[in-house]
Parts: C-alpha cells; sequence; structure tokens
C-alpha cells in the first residue's frame, strides 16, 4: 500500500472530492467510480478523519488534506526493447525524455511492442516506478502518438509519487507550440471549458460549454493561449497547460474553430496541404526536483519536421 498526500488548490474548493480525486492524474484513480470505491473501503481520509463517514458527494473546503492509501502496483512484465532515446537529463529518481513523433508512449491494443515503454525497460531497467501499473511503469504523463517532446519519467515510487502531486496540484508547467488553422483574434486567451467523451464517438473527447448536461460528468480543463507569430492563415501558438486531460490542446483549440494543423480527429480531414502528422510539440516544462527540491527546468528545440512546415508556410506568405 503506498500512501500519497494532496493539498487542493484554491480553484478546487466547493468540487466533489471523488471528481477531485479522478481529476488528479492518480494512474490509481482514473475514474471518479475508483474514487468512490476507495472512500467506500476506507482507504481516502479527509483531516485525519476517514472520508467513509463522509458522503461521496462532499465538497472540499479551504484547508482541506487529503491522505491517499493506494493499492500496491502490480510489477510489469514487458519485453525490453533496444530503442534509442533522446535523454536530455537523467539522475537516480528521473528522466527527461525528448520523444519523438510517431512513437506510442506504452503498450496498448494493437502497440505491444515499440513504445517509450518498451526503449525505457531497456535502458533502466527494473528501476523504473511501478505506480502506473502492469502497462505503464515509470510514466508520470503522456503525450499523444503524433505529439513530439519533453516527458518526465520516474525511477522510483517515492518520484512518481512528489510528481503525480505536482500535476494534481498544478505545480508541473507544461508549455506546447502549435501551429494551427486560421487567424486568432486574440494575442492571449485563456480557454476554460470542461472535456469528457465525445457523445457520438467514444474513441474522441469533447469539450462542453460549463452551463450544458454533458458538463457535468466533464473534467475541468483550462488552457492558455499566446500567439507567436501569425503566419496568414495559420497561427504559430504558444499553449500553457494548467490541467492535462487528454487531447486537451487538440480539442480546446479544435472546439475554437482555431484546430491543430495535421490533426485529422478533431481538425479537417482534407488539410491545406500534404502533412505527416500534426504539428504540436512539448516545449518546455519545469517542475520541483523529488528529492533535492530544486527547480527542474527544460526546453526541447522545434523538431525538423515542425521547422520545415513552418518555413513551408512562410514561403507560401512570400509575394
Amino acid at each position: 500500500m503506498e500512501t500519497i498526500t494532496l493539498t487542493p488548490p484554491p480553484e478546487s474548493h466547493g468540487v466533489r472530492i471523488d471528481t477531485y480525486l479522478s481529476e488528479a492524474q492518480i494512474p490509481q484513480i482514473p475514474t471518479r467510480t475508483a474514487a468512490q470505491k476507495l472512500i467506500t473501503a476506507g482507504q481516502i481520509s479527509l483531516a485525519n478523519a476517514p472520508a467513509k463517514t463522509l458522503s461521496k458527494n462532499y465538497r472540499i473546503s479551504p484547508g482541506d488534506t487529503i491522505l491517499c492509501n493506494l493499492p500496491t502496483p502490480i510489477p510489469y512484465e514487458a519485453t525490453p526493447e533496444d530503442i534509442p532515446l533522446d535523454i536530455l537529463y537523467e539522475d537516480d529518481h528521473l528522466l527527461i525524455i525528448n520523444k519523438p513523433r510517431n512513437m506510442v508512449v506504452h503498450p496498448a491494443a494493437g502497440n505491444y511492442s515499440g513504445t517509450l515503454v518498451n526503449a525505457l525497460l531497456h535502458h533502466c531497467g527494473s528501476t523504473l516506478s511501478g505506480i502506473g501499473g502492469v502497462q505503464r511503469p515509470g510514466i508520470v504523463h503522456r503525450l499523444d502518438k503524433d505529439t513530439s517532446g519533453l516527458m518526465v519519467v520516474a525511477k522510483n515510487d517515492m518520484a512518481h509519487q512528489s510528481l503525480s502531486t505536482q500535476l494534481a496540484e498544478r505545480t508541473m508547467g507544461r508549455i506546447y507550440h502549435a501551429i494551427c488553422i486560421g487567424r486568432l483574434k486574440q494575442d492571449t486567451f485563456t480557454i476554460d471549458l470542461p472535456i469528457g467523451r465525445h457523445p457520438g464517438d467514444r474513441k474522441k473527447m469533447a469539450a462542453f460549454p460549463k452551463n450544458s448536461p454533458k458538463a457535468q460528468q466533464a473534467r475541468t480543463a483550462t488552457t492558455h493561449i499566446e500567439i507567436l507569430e501569425p503566419l496568414g492563415q495559420f497561427t504559430l501558438v504558444k499553449a500553457t497547460l494548467e490541467t492535462g486531460r487528454t487531447h486537451q490542446i487538440r480539442v480546446h483549440l479544435a472546439h475554437m474553430n482555431y484546430p491543430v494543423l495535421g490533426d485529422t480527429t478533431y481538425g479537417v480531414s482534407r488539410q491545406p496541404f500534404k502533412l505527416d502528422g500534426q504539428m504540436l510539440h512539448a516545449k518546455k516544462i519545469h517542475f520541483t526536483h523529488p528529492v533535492n527540491g530544486e527547480c527542474m527546468a527544460f526546453e526541447s528545440p522545434l523538431p525538423q519536421y515542425f521547422e520545415n512546415v513552418l518555413a513551408k508556410i512562410k514561403k507560401m506568405q512570400s509575394p
């Protein structure tokens, strides 16, 4: 049994405890149902009192501290694969990986080999954190297959717990660069719309207006957008994540009618010109080191595929 401590940020005050836990980026609590089961089993405590003595719809108050006793992770047994890794930093507790585009993060149906996890198992051996369970050893957060850029990987459970807490408490910073279709009307703006499963396609996500019925089952999601460079009918933007929902940047920008260039899932099926994938790159990440408390910050240059598309767009704008 592993125990982690969460201090909900001010914006979580008034949120149901099961909803907050399901949104806290904890691998063992992926849903509200999982949170409710732990509450009922007395594995979640609030202010030193068993949460099962509270209603499951207890709403978080200022000053609350939540202790979570999490199930012991099941050891992962997969075949390590000798796949090259672009490692920007490594110590006894974590790694910073620059993930290439077209690499799946962890094994799943249709992708049981060639993943980042297979490569990490070869590089790290048995030192990866087991909190991610049988499919995600060491994986604190994910990137889509077609998204390149920075990821932090935990090499032990203590580091994983600390990094997951930073994600949940929104003290880990993640900044992406993207090329979107359209001319943005504002230099900076914030998209604050809940994200949940698409009502017509369970493989997709969707953003919902806060006053809509669907928003009640969705998760809070906030993305800050800043124009970096207008490019005619396209725009290079910086997207700063405040939350980390599945496909968040892609869903939010598409909802605002500025889909990510190359994103055929949430954008347009027919792209303005031939592309090999979506123009989205995880460029910066910062967090507090789990052991020494040092502020860690890393930046990844735009990959060549991204630079090539930027050059092509700029050439299109030339008279």
